[in-house]
């Protein structure tokens, strides 16, 4: 317990940075964008002048009015070229905050998935030491028990070496093998991940639903929406992924699930 309290801690003391990078993105590409507009209407009023120019040099007779004309179309084609220069620079520029907002997007889950690995490791070894201090007469049971935490553990530890399709098919194992074990519901979220962590953000989501349509009161819950709406947002679905933000806030308000998911829809209004 003290080594997930701390974890705890040392992420609660990094979110607001990690919150601050999420504003100050937002912020720029508000900016960018604003200027990109700005150029946009300028290059239209630009080009307006020169079909004007170019129209009183075709009906001008004077040589001396033509030659002024021409140069006028010459300084106005100049501004247009810089112009386009400096929307080029200002798209490029809304692409790389788009970039470093999808990352640190991803950041922080990779943060929270590595929590709720500790807070799994605490749980597996609880669980292991009540089954060890079970009296002699539950020896089945017991036994059962045992396996049940082995084969788990197991599945789970394919997952932390980055060994995610061997992490889905032996989660999927568990769940055959244990369907009504009470940690069912965290290898259905585990299988989710491990799909996240093949970039297969459609069968992540698949899997996500699942365990909140088999098990909608687990502590996995808030967790596996959270989870959809990070699968939606770097799929560049973020109209839905907004709306699965708030349903984790409504539907399970006093999960740290909600508390991120507040700082996500925060984050994404400043933007």
């Amino acid at each position: 317990m003290r080594f997930l309290a701390a974890a705890v801690l040392a992420f609660a003391t990094a979110a607001p940075c990690f919150a601050q990078g999420l504003f100050d993105d937002n912020e720029a590409r508000r900016r960018v964008e604003a200027l990109r507009q700005q150029l946009v209407e300028q290059n239209r009023l630009i080009e307006e002048r020169m079909t004007r120019v170019e129209t009183s040099v075709a009906g001008a007779s004077d040589r001396s009015a033509m030659v002024d004309l021409a140069s006028q179309i010459e300084a106005l084609r100049g501004e247009i070229a810089k112009m386009r220069g400096q929307l080029e620079v200002a798209t490029n520029q809304i692409e790389v905050a788009d970039k470093r907002q999808k990352d640190l997007y991803l950041d922080i889950d990779t943060r929270i998935r590595k929590l709720e690995e500790a807070r799994e490791q605490q749980a597996a070894a609880a669980a292991a030491a009540a089954a060890a201090g079970a009296q002699a007469g539950a020896a089945p049971a017991e036994s059962q028990q045992a396996g049940e935490m082995r084969a788990y553990q197991a599945a789970l530890d394919q997952f932390k070496l980055g060994n995610y399709p061997l992490a889905v098919s032996a989660m999927q194992g568990f769940l055959v093998t244990y369907p009504n074990s009470t940690l069912a519901p965290n290898a259905q979220y585990w299988i989710g991940m491990a799909h996240s962590g093949q970039r297969d953000y459609k069968s992540a989501i698949a899997a996500q639903r699942k365990l909140l349509a088999s098990w909608p009161d687990s502590e996995k819950a808030p967790d596996a929406l959270l989870s959809i709406a990070s699968s939606q947002e770097t799929m560049g679905d973020r109209r839905n992924a907004q709306k699965t933000l708030e349903e984790v806030i409504q539907r399970y308000p006093k999960s740290s699930a909600a508390a991120s998911a507040k700082q996500r829809l925060a984050a994404s209004k400043k933007g």
